[in-house]
């Protein structure tokens, strides 16, 4: 890995680091939040749904942006805009300006998102590109190792405000970073699609926003049926649009690839199952076993830790076990860890951090080899829009995660008292298990063999070429 390597896998990390942190410190914060500017239940949701819901309805632009524009100077520009929005909600006087100033939030995370996969996927050959995905998954995962400690410990010793604070120095000090040790890259430099970002806007506006309405105003409300089967039809009206357009913003004949669309299929059950499982493992410790934010926080560690621990080196085997084998092996331990927490509820915390450990390294086994598969089921050309799609899937499907199994919560439990809210963890903890075992079944449609490793010339005569896919090879030229 030489020095341009590193910086760019390290810059882009961090700044994945600082958007996933903000997924999950908040939810620490909440209580406190809500006795501070005196916020409803309703409201104190649309703290984290304004974030998501943004993040979902612009990625595809953004994806589209950063192909034309420069993938680097839209990192940028969403690092600065992410920056001035957590000092928006830092400095929020009134719940309605936090909401707000959280949904700006949202559209600098989706400008950064693909930006960051695809300089990091650009930067690495295809031999190395799955470890450089690990050490990749390993740092971003530090958010879901973080997250819950930093914003109970920050709530308990600071105030809530300082969960936004802590973006602004790093943000500042990541701009002149990335632009003096981050190259430039640059996808086809087709015209802007603007039917292409509309129609996919407003059919992630209508999906996400139904998903999110589902629990509190019952599904069968046309206030949620009504967005969500319009924003299907509108995605509908995208895929034809896109199928006809002469330079689409997402091409249909990358879901011809059965790779790309089971990876993506893969990802998206894969996040569905672990940021509901996050989410209701939280409450369950707290108003389950009455543990405080920060208490909740580090006894999540033994399942979250493991994403940084695991990743880099699960993402050093993909060239050598392939991606099929590692995202079915992941994904079906993690079912099996789920289904042991469910199991294990009601016997104390101590008889479930075996399963939490499980699980754990069943995720981050899975992750890098999702991401990998990802960018590899493409030419270079069109890592840029697979990293869009590919984080717009794991938006839609952080979600529908958190909304099933809170359906599910709701139907068999409560939070009435411990014994309802043990009920309901159990029910909803199944239901991930579910949710895990597809994702496993998905990844039977990625590659069956690894990559050809490359070869050293003897004598400093050429290597004969190794047999190699396609995709393999288009990417070897494209970095040379």
């Amino acid at each position: 890995m030489n020095s341009r390597q590193r910086w760019t896998l390290i810059l882009t990390a961090v700044a994945s680091l600082m958007a996933g942190l903000d997924t999950l410190v908040v939810t620490t914060a909440m209580n406190t939040i809500r006795l501070h500017l005196h916020a409803s239940i309703g409201e104190l949701d649309w703290i984290v749904n304004a974030y998501t819901l943004t993040i979902a309805v612009f990625l595809l632009t953004a994806a589209a942006a950063s192909d034309r524009l420069g993938r680097r100077r839209v990192l940028v520009a969403g690092i600065a805009l992410f920056t001035a929005a957590s000092a928006g909600c830092a400095l929020a006087p009134s719940i309605g300006v936090l909401i707000a100033a959280r949904a700006v939030q949202g559209a600098g995370t989706a400008i950064m998102l693909p930006a960051a996969l695809a300089l990091v996927a650009q930067a690495f050959p295809p031999e190395h590109r799955g470890k450089a995905l690990g050490l990749f998954s390993g740092i971003t995962g530090l958010a879901i190792l973080g997250g819950p400690v930093i914003g109970g410990a920050v709530v308990q010793g600071l105030a809530w405000q300082w969960v936004f604070w802590l973006n602004v120095p790093i943000g500042i000090i990541l701009v002149p970073l990335v632009l003096r040790q981050v190259a430039e890259g640059f996808g086809p430099r087709a015209p802007f699609d603007a039917g292409g970002l509309t129609w996919s806007g407003l059919g992630a506006l209508g999906l996400i926003w139904g998903l999110i309405r589902g629990n509190a105003a019952g599904w069968s409300s046309p206030s949620v049926y009504l967005p969500l089967a319009g924003g299907a039809a509108v995605l509908v009206i995208f895929v034809l649009w896109e199928r006809r357009t002469r330079a689409p913003m997402v091409p249909m004949g990358l879901f011809r690839n059965p790779a790309f669309g089971a990876a993506n299929a893969a990802g998206l059950l894969m996040t569905a199952a672990i940021f509901g499982a996050a989410f209701f493992f939280a409450q369950y410790l707290q108003a389950g076993l009455g543990q405080g934010p920060l208490a909740a926080g580090l006894r999540m560690l033994p399942w979250t830790a493991t994403l940084f621990l695991v990743a880099p080196a699960a993402g050093a085997l993909v060239n050598r076990l392939g991606e099929r084998l590692l995202v079915m092996a992941g994904l079906a331990a993690q079912a099996a860890g789920f289904a042991w927490m469910a199991g294990a509820a009601g016997h104390g915390y101590p008889a479930m951090v075996p399963a939490m450990v499980l699980a754990g390294v069943g995720v981050s086994t899975a992750m890098p080899a999702v991401q990998t598969a990802t960018v590899g089921a493409v030419p270079p050309s069109a890592i840029g829009k697979a990293s869009g799609v590919y984080n717009a899937m794991r938006q839609f499907g952080g979600a529908f995660g958190i909304a099933v199994l809170s359906a599910v919560f709701t139907a068999h439990g409560g939070f009435t008292s411990p014994a309802t809210i043990g009920h309901g963890f159990r029910a909803a903890m199944i239901v991930a298990t579910a949710v895990s075992a597809a994702g496993a079944l998905a990844g039977a449609g990625l590659t069956r063999r690894p990559a050809a490793p490359a070869r050293p010339a003897p004598d400093n005569q050429p290597a004969p070429a190794p047999a190699q896919s396609l995709r393999d090879r288009l990417g070897q030229v494209a970095a040379r």
